[in-house]
């Protein structure tokens, strides 16, 4: 079962696991409110045919509070905006992988490495990487974080790209830009915990433990 949405032909199905909640409504802005299905493991489930790639979204749990897809792809507007359907595809431009032998790895925070903190920032730094000799940047996290030069590690939503740096695009465009030049990618991940602010999961179902506690935040 794929969580959050999977575009199928015509049809987007949307899957939420939120086993404290009773019902669970889809509000796709502009389009209209629907009811979604629940089964007895808490996933509720609805397949729409009148939504789109760059429609907006979000769910309305039990007690009328509107969230944002927990498994978002995209949030344009941050932590508390809505979601967003995008168009997804596994390829780059360049798929040719660096021998581990070769790898000169540079470690890069976009919110600072360039002075507009974006990805746009890092392709226009590319060329001098290059002539320092590097085979590959590193990217710290960028999973969708409050703010917008955070170090990423209170990411709250783990496949959305942040929006501030550009989004998932502008990553797609930096990833391109950098196999162009001969410059491998590597990125930094965080999947153990999320942060506090835009956590909106604690609300839906048991997906943490408090068993072990962290600086950053909540353990999944």
């Amino acid at each position: 079962m794929t969580f959050g949405y999977k575009i199928d032909g015509n049809e987007v199905i949307f899957t939420l696991w939120a086993p404290y909640q009773k019902s669970v409504k889809l509000k796709v802005l502009e389009k209209g409110l629907y009811e979604m299905e629940r089964d007895d493991k808490g996933y509720f489930t609805i397949t729409l045919n009148n939504v789109k790639v760059g429609d907006r979204y979000k769910y309305v749990l039990d007690d009328a509070s509107e969230i944002p897809d927990p498994a978002s792809r995209y949030q344009p507007e941050g932590v508390h905006g809505p979601s967003q359907i995008i168009q997804e595809s596994k390829e780059f431009n360049n798929e040719t992988f660096l021998k581990k032998e070769d790898l000169i790895i540079y470690e890069i925070h976009v919110g600072t490495f360039a002075p507009e903190g974006t990805f746009e920032g890092v392709i226009r730094k590319l060329d001098y990487l290059k002539d320092l000799g590097i085979t590959a940047i590193e990217i710290m996290p960028i999973a969708q974080f409050p703010g917008k030069r955070d170090w990423g590690y209170d990411g709250v939503y783990l496949y959305a790209v942040q929006n501030s740096y550009g989004g998932p695009e502008g990553f797609r465009k930096l990833v391109d830009e950098a196999h162009t030049k001969g410059l491998g990618v590597i990125l930094d991940v965080v999947y153990n915990h999320v942060g506090p602010e835009g956590n909106y999961m604690v609300k839906l179902g048991p997906y943490f433990s408090q068993k072990i506690q962290n600086a950053m935040g909540i353990n999944l």
